[in-house]
């Protein structure tokens, strides 16, 4: 429980406790991968890099069509490279930090009176209502956040182990390209 943002309407403040908290999971988890583990597909999985970027990019497609608009042509074309090779450590948490500022500065705009309005979201104009959208712009976010979590306490995992057979072996650092 958060006790903040009284001056923000309930269902609004919700949200943003929930990108804040999303935030927070997502950096102290991220905080001591390198580059090239923000980019390591561990058993196949999905990349922390690939999370992070998503979470960006779809808090501002999402928040668009809570806003009732159609996403732009530079919105469509950044979720087309969200999975993207190598994501440089720098712009990527820039992007992110610039994503969770940008989208709370949104949220707090929206009229809570007006959260029952339909909009539609995507190219087969679905309806739904701002509110349902804002909701979803919550537990995506929180969803993605899990899973930059899970996937780094692995990288993490599999870099010790890397490290503690390089000990035991007293061998040097081939082990790096093996995530």
């Amino acid at each position: 429980m958060r006790g903040t943002l009284r001056e923000v309407p309930p269902v609004l403040r919700a949200i943003l406790h929930a990108l804040e908290l999303s935030r927070i999971d997502v950096e102290s988890s991220c905080s001591q991968l390198s580059e090239e583990e923000l980019n390591a597909r561990p058993f196949g999985l999905t990349p922390v890099a690939f999370h992070a970027k998503h979470i960006a990019r779809s808090l501002d497609r999402l928040l668009t069509y809570a806003e009732g608009r159609s996403l732009s042509e530079d919105q469509r074309n950044a979720k087309a490279s969200e999975l993207s090779p190598v994501a440089n450590r720098v712009e990527l948490f820039a992007e992110l930090d610039a994503a969770f500022k940008t989208s709370a500065t949104r949220i707090r705009a929206f009229d809570a009176s007006r959260l029952d309005e339909i909009h539609v979201v995507g190219k087969k104009r679905l309806p739904t209502t701002v509110a349902g959208l804002l909701v979803h712009v919550a537990d995506h976010t929180q969803r993605h956040a899990g899973q930059v979590v899970t996937t780094a306490k692995l990288v993490v995992g599999l870099r010790q182990t890397r490290e503690d057979l390089q000990e035991s072996q007293g061998q040097g650092n081939h082990w790096t390209k093996t995530l």
